[in-house]
């Protein structure tokens, strides 16, 4: 033998030893590890079918639902067990509630993949399920699951909704998989954890067509469902209905807050929506005409809306002067019609004047709070307006505006508290306390969200401190929700100057003032009204109405609510927003409404939104155009 040929002889040998010994640990590792070929054969021989667990309901604060589950069914076919003779078409029509072209469909979708199980129709009743029992048609089941219902239609943008999981959502999300339903928006999407329980399995011996032949394992191997938990809401479903039959026809929001421990009793962000209309096989066709909707039903203004606080603001610029130093409760300041800066003239309606810290609240006086809000920024101490305008933004943030009040609900907003950056930005460095005194009554770049403007109320009401605003108060099974909703959080404002402010705000109820429309009898409601100009023009290209607000709580001492309502293109404070949040501390305080005419006031008045109405022309138009 050459050289060559022995050296391929031992290539070869080698090849083949090598070749050996990996067959040889192959069938030692299969010895020693049978649990990994038994899964193997276990899934080729056993069908996993997920069971889902019913989602778990939400109560409000008197034990009342406001969201539960029901029973409803997935109705599945494998098309090859089909009977070949064919089936009562017009009795399984009836049962599903379904057009015969949908039928048709949905059963040529199946036979694309005909040993698979294929959804034909969703959203099946219980009654219809045991119907369809009763046909017995071979290739045709039903898979359990669970549909939302909402026993007094309110907070659809409040409570959101329960969808199928998109294909993003099951590669970013653990635990879920195509078919899988989640919380969208609102409650629902803040408290999916809790809210959506444990799957189930059980198992199904298949044959070599996958065709189930019966359970695997007499069933023992099956895993049990286990239900989403029970919610606690801080809400008060009565109050809340009441607040949205208020609110019908307006745009706006009303947040009512309790102040001793920032549980939300009302939020209403008109307009809404039945959330009846996100459950069931019209979901889509209903969400999409939702979208299509200029007045946005779906975006919930409490938490997102980015508003001008207008005259409200007010009352934070008076604390924080006090605190500073440059403004006293004796402290008065003139008013002839406005305040003169310049050429230019900060307008003001017909009062008294002068006025002292208590009457200009009471009166919400312009002028009076300019000549406040130029003292502050102004201050000798703080060497420039540019640091005073700091200084002022640091109290600001202190009273929750400006940023994110870290409450248990989806998608809250900051709002926006300008600074010196920004107007060294939009003025080149050229700017001045004239520059910025639209901030004096809450206008120009304050922005703030209802949500912020209820808190303030509650600030006020405790004289000085807050608790985070949330909406659950109780999660069945603990003892107690996240400890950051029993924290304090207290202003940089100390709470002796709280006094002449809440004075201030009893006067305009219960003295005179421009809030007294919300008088009610032995409560002593304290109240300060807004009205917050807007740059929306109507359909003729007039100046749209302002905004209508009114922040209030009550009774002075002690208090039990505390409300904000925000009317867009309201018009003044006192005309819709007081008597809507008035009615709703009676109907919380007293539990009934003696007013009724107040009610029918309320209903009648509607605000002009022809710049709703031109929005909604225009992308009417575009799409027709497309």
């Amino acid at each position: 033998m050459n050289r060559n040929a022995q050296l391929y002889y031992n290539i070869l040998r080698i090849i083949v030893v090598g070749v050996g010994i990996m067959l040889l640990s192959r069938l030692m590792w299969m010895q020693f590890n049978p649990k990994h070929y038994r899964s193997m054969a276990k899934a080729n021989s056993v069908e996993e079918v997920v069971v889902y667990p019913m989602r778990g309901e939400v109560l409000d604060r008197n034990g009342e639902y406001i969201v539960k589950s029901r029973v409803c069914y997935d109705v599945i076919v494998v098309h090859r067990e089909l009977p070949k003779e064919g089936f009562d078409t017009a009795r399984l029509l009836s049962v599903l509630d379904l057009s015969h072209a949908k039928l048709v469909k949905q059963l040529k979708k199946a036979a694309r993949s005909p040993r698979a199980s294929t959804l034909i129709v969703g959203y099946l009743p219980q009654d219809s399920k045991l119907r369809l029992d009763e046909m017995n048609i071979p290739g045709i089941t039903t898979r359990f699951r669970t549909a939302r219902e909402y026993p007094r239609k309110v907070g659809g943008n409040l409570l959101g909704y329960v969808s199928e999981v998109n294909d993003e959502q099951v590669k970013r999300l653990d635990n879920y998989i195509a078919g899988d339903y989640i919380g969208t928006n609102g409650l629902e999407s803040a408290y999916e954890d809790e809210l959506r329980g444990e799957k189930g399995y059980s198992y199904y011996n298949i044959d070599v067509h996958r065709a189930i032949i019966g359970p695997y394992d007499g069933g023992n191997s099956d895993i049990q469902p286990q239900r989403g938990l029970q919610l606690t809401s801080t809400i008060d479903v009565r109050l809340q209905e009441f607040a949205e039959e208020l609110m019908e026809g307006k745009i706006g929001s009303v947040v009512a807050i309790e102040p001793s421990t920032g549980e939300i009793l009302v939020m209403v962000s008109s307009p809404s929506y039945n959330p009846d209309l996100m459950v069931g096989r019209q979901r889509n066709n209903n969400y999409a005409s939702m979208l299509h909707d200029q007045r946005n039903p779906q975006f919930n203004r409490s938490v997102k809306a980015k508003y001008p606080p207008g005259s409200t603001f007010k009352l934070v610029q008076g604390l924080i002067a006090m605190q500073e130093g440059v403004l006293s409760p004796r402290t008065k300041h003139p008013c002839h019609m406005g305040y003169k800066y310049g050429s230019r003239t900060m307008k003001c309606h017909a009062h008294d004047s002068p006025l002292d810290l208590r009457d200009a609240v009471a009166h919400s006086c312009n002028a009076y709070f300019c000549y406040v809000y130029k003292d502050l920024i102004t201050n000798p101490k703080y060497g420039s307006v540019k640091e005073g305008v700091r200084v002022w933004n640091e109290y600001v943030y202190s009273f929750g505006f400006g940023r994110k009040l870290g409450t248990d609900l989806y998608g809250e907003g900051a709002g926006y508290v300008p600074t010196p950056e920004f107007y060294d930005k939009a003025y080149n460095g050229r700017w001045n306390w004239g520059t910025v005194l639209s901030c004096s009554i809450g206008q120009g770049e304050m922005g703030c969200t209802p949500l912020q403007m209820a808190n303030l109320a509650a600030i006020i009401a405790n004289r000085g401190y807050y608790y985070t605003p949330h909406l659950i108060k109780h999660i069945e099974g603990r003892d107690s929700i996240d400890r950051r909703f029993y924290e304090r959080h207290y202003t940089m404002v100390d709470s002796i100057h709280f006094v002449p402010i809440v004075e201030g705000m009893w006067r305009s109820v219960n003295v005179s003032g421009t809030s007294r429309r919300a008088y009610l009898k032995d409560w002593d409601v304290c109240g300060k009204t807004g009205t917050a100009e807007n740059g929306l023009k109507d359909v003729n290209g007039r100046r749209s109405p302002d905004h209508s607000t009114f922040l209030s709580f009550a009774p002075k001492d002690n208090p039990k609510i505390a409300i904000s309502v925000y009317i867009e293109h309201g018009g003044f404070g006192s005309s819709i927003a007081v008597p809507i949040a008035s009615l709703i501390e009676e109907m919380y305080l007293t539990d009934t409404i003696m007013r009724p005419e107040v009610i029918r006031q309320v209903k009648e008045f509607k605000p002009n939104y022809s710049s709703y109405d031109r929005k909604q022309q225009i992308y009417d138009a575009k799409r027709k155009k497309k």
